[in-house]
């Protein structure tokens, strides 16, 4: 279980959603065995479970995107596992309620924002990077000065 859980798996994107992709399968077969149990539940549910576990995805990888020195290639592979995670949760969803995105109402829009939603966030997690990183490489010590104007 350890090693399931490592720090370099952890802060790995295509992981990352791999382990959200299976908390989506548990949580809707859960769903459907509470469902055969006689709980009554609404047919909409396993959108939501699966939205829900997209903003949990969207949560960790913008912050662990902190932890990466290549922004670059984590970039590259966050997108690809955002992408193939949204298809996959989608289509469980539909597996499992047999409901398409539309016909589960505002559900489409949901997934709008919160796709709209991570790329403004790691946006803002890159730029701040980037701020950072030149704020260091600055000389702290011997500030340049800079030659004042002066006034007539």
């Amino acid at each position: 279980m350890n090693q399931l859980l490592s720090y370099s798996r952890i802060k790995n994107p295509v992981y990352q959603a791999g382990l959200v992709a299976t908390a989506i399968l548990l949580c809707d077969l859960l769903l459907l065995f509470a469902n055969s149990a006689g709980a009554a539940i609404e047919q909409r549910m396993p959108w939501t479970i699966s939205l829900t576990f997209v903003l949990f995805f969207i949560i960790l990888n913008v912050l662990s995107s902190l932890l990466n020195k290549d922004l670059e290639k984590y970039w590259t592979r966050s997108m690809l596992s955002f992408v193939a995670l949204a298809l996959v949760s989608g289509g469980l969803a539909y597996l499992f309620s047999s409901q398409t995105m539309r016909e589960a109402g505002s559900y489409r829009w949901i997934f709008i924002v919160l796709t709209i939603g991570y790329l403004v966030f790691i946006s803002i997690i890159g730029m701040a990077r980037k701020i950072v990183e030149y704020a260091q490489r600055e000389e702290w010590n011997h500030p340049r000065l800079r030659k004042k104007k002066k006034r007539k």
